[in-house]
């Protein structure tokens, strides 16, 4: 897979009930917008607030709503590697075509663990099996060298690194550069651009879900070398980065951002499952609603 792989926000209207028209919305928005895939049960996709009900029912109704137009990516990380299993079955009998694992949250594991782990994960699932690298939620990075032997398992063709970590990224290109067909993303959105000039095969971007065509357009110029465009767009990301992602307290402003800005587009409204919320102080959804604005100047004056 290349591209833009949207990790799609879960539209609700509370804890327990999906939005089911607000799914339908963003998920036409989101293929409108041209993403190659979309990724549900991520980090941007509140699945650890998420009960299991809920959890199966979006995975459902995803795979009606898309209908085949594109690949549907499902979050499976559970501490249980029989939860994540079952999630993986449900999955592939909706029409799912992949699922993503982080490693599994509450004890540190080592990496032979984790080689462990993945490998006999990768042997029971029933869909391929993307890792998903994310050291400031599990607290475990996973080395460039348990990549390399994990990417040898035919059932794991490729990895989303969201740590952050540009030489991390770097060390996984270049040991890898042999094996074309492994798949690297990368979870920030700052980060997306420079990563496909290097030779990375796209982003698991959240600002996708606000503004698809901006981050599609961005990766296509990126991996044609446009330098002039790829500098231009990057502006906007950094717009959505510095500002959309900065309002707000708490470890998660930028999907309290995210959620923000789809209400304002009129995709869904802000609703966040328990323990997170919404709030924002009236300069803070000011400044949110003056910022999709030049978002969308920038994105005029690239048409």
């Amino acid at each position: 897979m290349k591209g833009i792989i949207t990790p799609m926000a879960t539209p609700l209207l509370n804890d327990d009930t999906i939005n089911k028209d607000g799914l339908r919305k963003l998920i036409n928005h989101l293929i409108n917008g041209g993403v190659s895939g979309i990724f549900i049960l991520g980090t941007t996709g509140e699945a650890t607030s998420l009960s299991n009900k809920i959890k199966q029912e979006l995975v459902s109704l995803s795979c009606e709503y898309i209908n085949g137009r594109v690949p549907l990516l499902v979050g499976i990380t559970d501490p249980s590697l029989a939860e994540s299993v079952q999630l993986t079955i449900f999955s592939k009998n909706a029409g799912a075509s992949a699922v993503v694992a982080a490693p599994p949250y509450y004890f540190t594991l080592t990496q032979p663990e984790l080689l462990a782990y993945y490998n006999k994960l990768a042997d029971q699932s029933s869909l391929p099996v993307y890792i998903y690298n994310m050291p400031a939620q599990t607290k475990i990075m996973i080395e460039p060298a348990t990549i390399v032997t994990l990417s040898q398992h035919p059932n794991i063709p490729g990895i989303k690194d969201s740590s952050g970590a540009g030489p991390y990224f770097n060390t996984l290109l270049y040991l890898l550069k042999d094996n074309p067909d492994f798949s690297i993303f990368v979870g920030p959105d700052e980060m997306m651009a420079q990563s496909v000039l290097l030779g990375g095969s796209g982003g698991v971007n959240s600002g996708s879900n606000m503004f698809p065509e901006l981050y599609v357009q961005l990766y296509n110029a990126a991996a044609e070398g446009d330098l002039t465009t790829v500098r231009r767009l990057q502006q906007a990301v950094m717009e959505i980065s510095s500002v959309i992602y900065s309002q707000g307290g708490g470890g998660y402003r930028f999907l309290k951002g995210i959620k923000k800005v789809l209400s304002i587009l009129d995709i869904t409204d802000n609703t966040m499952a328990l323990p997170l919320h919404h709030m924002f102080s009236d300069d803070e959804a000011e400044a949110i609603r003056i910022s999709v604005e030049r978002v969308k100047q920038i994105l005029s004056n690239n048409s």
